[in-house]
């Protein structure tokens, strides 16, 4: 998959929940996680967090909002239950993203938001715990950036194997044939 992304957490409090998105930011391929004033005890995380996400994976935590640093090119996405977010599921991923999600019982302050290039929400009827908003959102951007076969008319499994990538020839090539199409 080309790209990468990062998990983050606002106000995160809950260290079972931390443990939980951490793991499966680690599962889904995350290439960093980060917290913004988050308050857990890193005892508690470990015991839900078996695959010690946190020493495959790099964890920044910043004290507050003001001090939350991404790489360059990378896009801040906010997921949040409100009327005027983007629903998930026709939502186009940006290719270098860091999705920040709201704290326990609450929601993501309005100065995050307003970081946020973006921001997306999952069709709940309610909002849902964020380890699982977050395992959401990697599904879904996996399933959208990734290559895969598409999904048959019947149920079922894809018909027919994915085709293999083509590359076309080397960049060499193809600079080549353009300057000799150009007359050069």
């Amino acid at each position: 998959m080309r790209g990468y992304f990062g998990i983050g957490v606002e106000g995160l409090s809950k260290a079972m929940n931390a443990g939980a998105l951490f793991r499966t930011a680690h599962a889904f391929g995350a290439s960093f996680m980060f917290t913004a004033k988050a308050v857990y005890s890193q005892r508690e995380v470990e015991k839900s967090d078996t695959a010690k996400s946190w020493a495959h994976v790099p964890l920044y935590s910043f004290e507050t909002w003001k001090d939350i640093r991404l790489p360059y090119g990378c896009v801040l996405v906010g997921v949040e239950l409100t009327d005027d977010a983007v629903d998930l599921p026709s939502f186009t991923h940006p290719l270098q993203a860091a999705y920040i999600f709201g704290p326990e019982r609450g929601s993501l302050s309005p100065e995050v938001t307003m970081l946020c290039e973006h921001v997306v929400k999952i069709p709940t009827r309610i909002c849902i715990n964020v380890g699982l908003a977050g395992a959401i959102v990697m599904y879904d951007r996996v399933l959208s950036i990734g290559r895969y076969a598409p999904r048959p008319e019947a149920p079922g499994g894809p018909d027919e194997p994915l085709p293999p990538p083509e590359f076309g020839p080397p960049l060499w090539v193809r600079k080549k044939r353009k300057r000799e199409r150009q007359g050069g």
